[in-house]
């Protein structure tokens, strides 16, 4: 999709119990290329050997990919292009490994008009198990361009 047709939630567009997702399958490319990114190069997210003698028992993926997976939804989809992410507190739950499918999931639980805030509750969960837990906060502009 071009950019510049790609558009987001006006802040008076926005109600609470809207909710958008993305499903990603976190595989060892993934993991691999956001090392590179990140600069996270812990062998337990890269070395098979290195992760079977921790408690994990194998390779997890880094929690700050899995993290990314809600950046995805708020910047793409909810609110969507033209937001700004400015916090998320979050926690673990457990760890995602190589082969799983997570589902990002943000869904709108205040909004704040006169400041353009929303806050958001996020999850990911794999196989319905609940990996990550989030509250996200994001501004939002007050209405969508004049060119719609």
């Amino acid at each position: 999709m071009r950019m510049d047709l790609m558009q987001g939630f006006g802040i008076n567009e926005l109600e609470v119990g809207q909710t958008a997702f993305i499903t990603r399958m976190v595989d060892d490319e993934a993991v691999r290329r956001f090392a590179e990114v990140s600069g996270d190069f812990n062998p337990l997210h890269l070395d098979e050997a290195y992760a079977a003698r921790t408690p994990f028992r194998g390779r997890i993926a880094h929690g700050a990919l899995i993290a990314s997976y809600i950046s995805c939804v708020l910047g793409n989809h909810l609110p969507g292009p033209g937001a700004v992410f400015a916090g998320m507190t979050m926690r673990f739950e457990r760890p995602v490994r190589l082969g799983d499918t997570v589902i990002a999931r943000a869904t709108v639980t205040s909004i704040d008009i006169k400041q353009r805030r929303v806050m958001l509750d996020c999850t990911c969960e794999v196989e319905g198990e609940l990996c990550m837990k989030a509250e996200a906060e994001v501004m939002v502009r007050k209405r969508r361009a004049a060119s719609e």
